[in-house]
């Protein structure tokens, strides 16, 4: 099957397990999502399979792209993405992927999202600055972010330098999170902690590329 597969923040709750402990979770409906393009190393010099997820109005939709849907015989979608092969299975253009299919409850996760916007943004807010001391001595220079640099050596400022500016608005990903739950029924999994984004919003959910980041013995607590 995939590696992952689209979807969309729905919000958060909790979830309560056997013992009575209570933990956070975000629902995310995951898929369905419809095969589109079936990717070979001959063909293409790589091996991947792009799934569109959602539906959207055909006159929102380029020439081009109506054409490579009406190919795979599926429905436009409002985002199509890439995702390598995992495990075995045959995979046809037009073809259904369920949250079930790709994931199961336990397993760990990656998910990427557009994080919340802020606007501009000072260095306290956007970077956790400590500010400088309110007392007597201190004139108007109290949330200033200080020194950026010398001007005989290096003559700049380096690249990189934390300041003011853009906060948040940028792809972000939240490593090794759990699949608390899957519900089939919804389309929907029960995702351990936080996801980037608003609700509503636009995930990737991907199996994790890292180790695990919860044991038996600390799910069991």
């Amino acid at each position: 099957m995939l590696s992952g597969l689209i979807g969309k923040k729905l919000g958060m709750t909790q979830i309560g397990d056997a013992s009575g402990r209570v933990q956070a979770v975000t629902v995310i409906q995951l898929g369905p999502c419809a095969v589109t393009q079936i990717k070979t190393a001959g063909t293409d010099g790589y091996e991947a399979i792009q799934v569109t997820w959602g539906k959207r109005k055909l006159s929102r939709v380029t020439a081009p792209q109506r054409g490579h849907f009406q190919k795979a015989e599926v429905a436009a979608g409002i985002a199509t993405r890439e995702f390598k092969t995992r495990g075995e299975g045959e995979l046809k253009l037009g073809q259904m992927l369920a949250a079930t299919d790709v994931f199961k409850a336990g397993d760990t996760i990656d998910v990427s999202g557009v994080s919340k916007g802020h606007g501009y943004a000072g260095v306290i807010k956007r970077h956790h600055f400590a500010g400088f001391p309110m007392m007597r001595g201190t004139h108007e220079y109290f949330r200033h972010g200080g020194s950026i640099g010398n001007r005989s050596y290096p003559g700049r400022v380096r690249k990189g330098m934390r300041m003011a500016g853009q906060m948040g608005n940028e792809l972000a990903t939240v490593l090794n999170l759990k699949i608390v739950e899957i519900l089939a029924e919804d389309h929907a999994v029960a995702v351990s902690g936080a996801v980037p984004g608003p609700d509503g919003g636009l995930v990737i959910v991907r199996h994790a590329s890292s180790g695990q980041r919860f044991t038996q013995g600390q799910a069991d607590g």
